[in-house]
C-alpha cells in the first residue's frame, strides 16, 4: 500500500502522522488546533495547514479519527453499534473527499439499557490488537473519560466509560478539598497513591472516601505534598473497584503519566497489565487502511 496520512483530531489538540506502506511512522506533527478552535467551515484549512504537504499527491489516503467526526466537528460520522470490527468501521467511514479523506466513526453500545459512546479510542484498541497480535481481552484507556473495552474474536463487544479524570479535576479544583491540596500536582507519591486505591476498595463509596483527603490533612496523617496522589488513588481506585474480579490482566493504552498510575493501582489489586502509548493510534489507522479496497 502507498504512504498515507493518519490524523487523531480531538477536542483540544490535533496529531498527525505520515505512515509508509509497511506501517512505519515516517514523521509526526502536533498542534493545539483541536475541534473547539476551528470555526464552521474551517476544518479543510486547518488540515491543509498541518499536513497539506503530505497530501499533495492526489492519490494519498487520509483517515481522521476522534472528535472531528462528532456533531461539533468537521462532519458527523454516525456511531457504529457494537459488536464491531474493522469491517463495520470501514463501512461507517464518512468520506469528505471520496476515496481520499475520510472521518472514522466512533462506536456505541448499550449497558443496562443506557447508551455509551466513544470516538478515537476504538482506533487505539484496534491498533493495540494489531501490535500485540491479540484478538481477545480487556483494553483500558485512562483519561478524562476512561474506557474499559471488552474484545472477543477481534471485535469490540462492549465498553464502559468512567468520568475518572474529570471527577478528579472537579474535586481538586472546585470542592472543599481544593483548600487543602497544593496548587501544583507534583510527582507521584506511590505510598499515598496506593493508600488511596486501597481505601476506595474498603469504603466502596467515593462520596464517603473523598472527604478523607481533608481529614487526613487536618490530623497530620498525610503531608500536603502527598494529598494529590492520595486523591488520585481514591478516584482511580473507585474506577477499578467496579472491575470484574475475573479480569486478571489488561492492556493499558495512554500517556506514560496515566498508565504508570493505572499499572500501579492494578498491581496493588492483584491485576497485571501491559502498556502501549501513542503508537496504538497510528497502528490502528494504518491497519484500518489495509482493509480498504482502493485503487
Amino acid at each position: 500500500m502507498r504512504d498515507f496520512v493518519a490524523v487523531d483530531w480531538g477536542t483540544s489538540s490535533l496529531r498527525a502522522a505520515r505512515i509508509d506502506g509497511s506501517g512505519q511512522v515516517l514523521a509526526q506533527r502536533a498542534s493545539e488546533r483541536g475541534i473547539l478552535t476551528v470555526p464552521v467551515g474551517g476544518f479543510p484549512g486547518v488540515l491543509e495547514e498541518i499536513c497539506g504537504d503530505w497530501l499533495l499527491e492526489s492519490a494519498t489516503l487520509c483517515l481522521v479519527s476522534g472528535m472531528a467526526g462528532s456533531r461539533q466537528g468537521w462532519r458527523e460520522a454516525p456511531y457504529v453499534a457494537c459488536p464491531a470490527g474493522f469491517a463495520e468501521i470501514a463501512q461507517g467511514l464518512s468520506w469528505v473527499e471520496p476515496r481520499r479523506i475520510a472521518l472514522v466513526p466512533g462506536l456505541c453500545c448499550e449497558l443496562r439499557g443506557v447508551p455509551d459512546v466513544m470516538r478515537g479510542e476504538e482506533v487505539q484498541v484496534f491498533g493495540a490488537m494489531d501490535l500485540l497480535g491479540e484478538r481477545e481481552g480487556v483494553f483500558v484507556l485512562p483519561g478524562t473519560h476512561s474506557k474499559w473495552v471488552q474484545v472477543r474474536n477481534g471485535r469490540v463487544q462492549s465498553f464502559a466509560t468512567f468520568m475518572t479524570g474529570e471527577l478528579y479535576a472537579l474535586l481538586r479544583q472546585h470542592s472543599i478539598l481544593a483548600r487543602t491540596l497544593p496548587a501544583e500536582h507534583g510527582t507521584l507519591e506511590e505510598e499515598a497513591f496506593t493508600r488511596g486505591v486501597l481505601h476506595a476498595r474498603e469504603t466502596a463509596s467515593l462520596l464517603h472516601a473523598a472527604f478523607s483527603t481533608r481529614t487526613l490533612a487536618l490530623f497530620g496523617r498525610l503531608p500536603a505534598q502527598a494529598l494529590g496522589s492520595y486523591l488520585s488513588g481514591l478516584v482511580i481506585g473507585e474506577e477499578l473497584r467496579m472491575r470484574d474480579p475475573a479480569i486478571r490482566s489488561v492492556v493499558l493504552i495512554g500517556s506514560p503519566a496515566l498508565t504508570q498510575r493505572y499499572a500501579l493501582a492494578l498491581r496493588t489489586l492483584g491485576c497485571t497489565s501491559r502498556v502501549l502509548g501513542d503508537q496504538a493510534s497510528w497502528r490502528g489507522l494504518w491497519a484500518l487502511a489495509q482493509t480498504l479496497e482502493l485503487p
